[in-house]
């Protein structure tokens, strides 16, 4: 083969192979753009849902936002009525305070602490090979923060509120009898523990 062909040759499977570098990264790109469209709406949602969620106030004015990211906070307890099942959770300040001994210390907790009961509806589990029941839809949300400023006729400086949840709107609305007192006659049984009815449970 002359030297003339064979360099045109060369040159034929050079521009082949960055045309094919080019195929890919456009691919590449497209692939890209094609995932950001599909999850950039997930995001959108999720974010417009916390939001909505965050800027709701009880009728005495707690704010559920004072409580935000409670669904990740440390397990203190959990209850069973006949008609829900609780989790309770503590914000950082109320758990640490909790593993510092209070309220067996005599100490109270401190300024700015928070807890919150979920509940859920029971329902029967269909797969446990025993009879065991488990959460099916959320019922609310019980909030509780000590501002010994704002609350100050409450026993221990608690505030009070209730958020309900709908499962068919998937939305939060504060419960309108839940004034910042709404616990407080009901807490006042363990004023000893700082109207807190659950300790830290053994883990």
């Amino acid at each position: 083969m002359s030297e003339p062909v064979t360099k045109a040759v060369a040159q034929e499977q050079v521009e082949q192979k960055m045309e094919t570098c080019a195929s890919v990264k456009r691919l590449a790109g497209i692939a890209r753009v094609a995932t950001t469209v599909a999850v950039f709406p997930l995001l959108v949602a999720a974010v417009v849902y916390a939001q909505g969620k965050y800027s709701l106030k009880s009728p005495s004015g707690i704010a559920f936002s004072d409580f935000r990211g409670y669904e990740d906070w440390s397990v203190v307890s959990s209850a069973r009525t006949d008609e829900v099942l609780k989790v309770i959770v503590g914000s950082p300040a109320m758990i640490n305070a909790y593993k510092a001994g209070v309220p067996g210390n005599g100490r109270t907790f401190p300024e700015g602490s928070r807890i919150v009961k979920i509940q859920w509806k029971p329902k029967k589990s269909t797969e446990a090979p025993f009879v065991v029941d488990v959460p099916d839809l959320l019922a609310q949300v019980f909030v509780m923060e000590k501002d010994t400023k704002r609350f100050p006729k409450n026993g221990g400086g608690w505030g009070y509120a209730v958020f309900n949840y709908d499962a068919a709107s998937d939305k939060f609305m504060p419960d309108p009898k839940s004034l910042s007192d709404c616990g407080n006659a009901c807490h006042t049984a363990v004023k000893a523990k700082d109207y807190i009815f659950h300790p830290y449970q053994k883990r």
